[in-house]
């Protein structure tokens, strides 16, 4: 009876020392988590082989609404990188201050960031949406590069060589979109929630966001008649909508408007069993763009 009430115990303790160790990585190198997917993306990329990439948002899942287990809360203290982006995921902010704070990279921080609009300003004063601008996002890899180098100096050389390759191949991305946005008949582009800032930055277009920063916001009657008349004056083709968030509104302005709706997707996220990445969905959204923009 003695060795009935101990196993209990044993097995208990096995599992609590699981769960507060650090989990062994499938390649032996260092673990970096990243908080959603174009981060997890873009660590991959720089990582290859020499470190495993743990994305705390599931495919297919917002990543605004992200809430985060307790395992994946140990997960951002055991890593030697938590990759994030502060002011998207409150979850993730609260994780890195608590149990990260000396081995983070806010990628916001490595770039020159846009002011939220003006309406969310009180709520996030920065603009996250920095990947959307290849050019920033190039920048991003270069540093990811030199900081996995400092965290793991034997495959340094690895890590600062993908860096450089995913450089090259951003600022070509980044080429085909200047070519390809060049003297467009539009310059607006009116989109479910205010994620295109960067985007339009680069490459000359002005953003017209149904709702703002938050992509389940709902705009006021007031402001759905406002964006009507702006579509009729401008000869706006298109409301476009996204692929993790309720296409609602946005077909509702549409209707309204007596416009269209497509697809152009912020990279938030990749649903389950997809096989696009960064550089597939954001050469789809410049196909995307062309038409509706009246590109030649």
């Amino acid at each position: 009876m003695r060795y009935r009430r101990v196993l209990p115990l044993l097995l208990g303790a096995a599992l609590l020392a699981t769960a507060c160790g650090a989990r062994a990585n499938g390649n032996g190198g260092p673990k970096i988590v990243a908080a959603f997917y174009p981060l997890a993306w873009l660590a991959g990329q720089v990582a290859g082989p020499d470190a495993t990439v743990q994305n705390l948002t599931k495919p297919g899942a917002e990543p605004h609404d992200l809430e985060l287990t307790p395992r994946q809360v140990i997960d951002v203290g055991e890593a030697k990188l938590a990759f994030f982006i502060k002011g998207v995921q409150p979850a993730v902010d609260k994780a890195v201050r608590e149990h990260a704070k000396k081995h983070s990279l806010d990628a916001a921080s490595l770039v020159k960031t846009l002011p939220a609009p003006q309406d969310e300003a009180a709520h996030a004063p920065e603009d996250p949406h920095l990947w959307l601008d290849p050019s920033r996002f190039a920048t991003v890899a270069t540093a990811l590069g030199e900081r996995l180098a400092a965290i793991d100096a034997a495959h340094a050389a690895g890590y600062r060589s993908r860096a450089a390759q995913v450089v090259t191949k951003l600022n070509a991305l980044d080429g085909e979109f200047r070519t390809g946005l060049r003297g467009c008949a539009r310059k607006e582009i009116v989109t479910g929630h205010s994620a295109f800032g960067y985007l339009a930055e680069r490459y000359g277009l002005t953003q017209v966001g149904v709702s703002g920063l938050d992509p389940e916001a709902e705009p006021s009657p007031s402001r759905v008649a406002s964006l009507t008349q702006l579509i009729r004056r401008t000869g706006a083709t298109t409301v476009f909508t996204e692929t993790l968030v309720s296409p609602k509104t946005a077909q509702t302005l549409a209707t309204e408007a007596g416009v269209r709706t497509q697809v152009l997707d912020p990279v938030e996220g990749v649903k389950p069993g997809s096989h696009d990445d960064y550089f597939s969905i954001m050469r789809r959204d410049l196909a995307t763009l062309r038409p509706a923009l009246g590109c030649r």
